[in-house]
């Protein structure tokens, strides 16, 4: 076979894989792919639209590199400011050394419980610079539902997190691997999860409401999250 034909093949095959592959989408912006599936886009990487803090106060942290930063925001945490019920969530973020921080869902930080921080009523994805897969542990959901591992990768490291809310079943992913999950129509006990064993929480989470905000908490070290993405599933 001829060297020109052997080019023209080499040629023929890159043109195809081009366009078998879509192209990935730039830091925070959506693909075609995703504005056709109905994605949302929560985060703009550009500006604090949409987010404030848990107080309704603007953030008192500017956007960073194209990224979040609710460490030292002005309240417990930024919230979006839609609440969702039924979604697909996805985000990627990177922490500092020794930094505690959580993305939070369903929660209702603007009416906190007595005595309790503004997340309580709420479920929290635990983001920790640990690597242990306990119940306050990187994939976790907070004091409820350990990880099956710690998936996370070192910080300063980027993570990729999916989180899908399908009425009573909860699932995380992280960084390609499902970690946690959970049944929320197990939990039929205050305080307690399936297994009998004592949670923090004064909750049945069955009887929970299932829609709310989604939140990015600061509880000490710098953490960013940009890619903010959100397909709802009703």
């Amino acid at each position: 076979m001829g060297d020109l034909v052997v080019n023209r093949l080499f040629l023929a095959m890159f043109l195809l894989l081009i366009v078998a592959v879509p192209l990935a989408a730039a830091d925070n912006e959506l693909t075609d792919a995703e504005k056709r599936d109905g994605w949302v886009l929560l985060f703009d990487g550009k500006s604090l639209d949409g987010w404030t803090t848990n107080e309704r106060k603007p953030s008192a942290r500017p956007v960073e590199q194209g990224a979040l930063n609710p460490h030292r925001c002005g309240g417990y945490m930024l919230i979006h400011e839609r609440q969702w019920e039924d979604f697909i969530l996805t985000l990627d973020f990177k922490i500092s050394p020794g930094c505690n921080s959580g993305v939070f869902f369903r929660t209702s930080p603007l009416e906190p419980l007595p005595g309790k921080d503004s997340g309580y009523n709420g479920l929290e994805i635990a983001i920790d610079d640990t690597r242990a897969a306990g119940f306050h542990d990187t994939g976790a959901i907070y004091d409820l539902v350990k990880p099956n591992k710690n998936n996370m990768r070192p910080a300063g490291q980027w993570n990729h997190l999916v989180l899908t809310c399908n009425k009573n079943i909860i699932e995380v992913r992280l960084n390609r691997q499902t970690v946690t999950m959970m049944d929320l129509d197990m939990w039929t006990e205050t305080g307690k999860r399936p297994d009998g064993s004592n949670h923090k929480f004064e909750f049945a989470y069955r009887d929970r409401p299932r829609r709310g905000y989604i939140g990015l908490q600061d509880h000490g070290g710098d953490c960013w999250y940009k890619n903010i993405k959100i397909q709802p599933l009703r």
